[in-house]
């Protein structure tokens, strides 16, 4: 819905975005990463931890994080290697891999967590049959990155989603395979989203050898 300028109930009220940085976010390095992993571990945020972790390796996007039930994450008494998710905003399948650290963290929590597997792996605190809601993790996000000397506003879910992206991005060049990973339809919105530029592009032709 959208509302008229002249409309009177509008006049004063504040833009949404007023105060804020609106763009992309910035990416986690890997000392950021350890940090805030750091942080969690020392606060005993068992729930954060796991959250956090699924995040880095998942690059999901925060509406499909949420929403993941505990056997997307395991089988049997184990937690999976790879999970696939249907994603909210193309209705496509994403296929993702879990590290060794990262099964380690959610297999904490979700020992601690307990459940049947069509349960939320992350329940709402306001409602235990729901799931985390996407404002709920966007405050956690800004509490782990501020508690680490980051500005929130220049970090944020989107950060999460792409640090692994960007790191295999920077490590290959392989457009192509990040675009698979983030389970995006066309390669020019994988381009945009990792910022890839002329420069970028420069560089990767002058590192082939013909």
């Amino acid at each position: 819905m959208t509302y008229s300028q002249y409309d009177p109930a509008m006049q004063g009220r504040a833009a949404w975005n007023a105060g804020k940085k609106v763009g992309t976010k910035r990416p986690l390095t890997q000392k950021q990463i350890w940090a805030i992993r750091f942080f969690l571990d020392r606060e005993q945020r068992m729930r954060d931890r796991a959250l956090f972790d699924l995040a880095i390796d998942s690059k999901l996007r925060g509406c499909d994080l949420v929403k993941i039930k505990i056997g997307d994450l395991v089988t049997g008494p184990d937690i999976r290697t790879r999970a696939i998710v249907t994603q909210q905003k193309t209705g496509r399948p994403v296929q993702f891999e879990l590290t060794g650290d990262v099964r380690a963290s959610l297999l904490a929590w979700l020992e601690r967590r307990g459940g049947t597997l069509d349960d939320h792996a992350f329940p709402s605190r306001v409602d235990h049959t729901h799931h985390m809601s996407t404002r709920q993790y966007a405050r956690l996000v800004d509490e782990w990155v501020t508690a680490v000397g980051l500005r929130r506003e220049e970090y944020g879910t989107h950060s999460l989603r792409r640090t692994k992206a960007s790191m295999i991005y920077k490590a290959t060049g392989n457009l192509r395979a990040v675009q698979i990973l983030l389970g995006h339809t066309k390669i020019e919105n994988t381009v945009r989203y990792l910022g890839v530029d002329i420069e970028d592009a420069l560089l990767l032709s002058e590192r082939t050898e013909i």
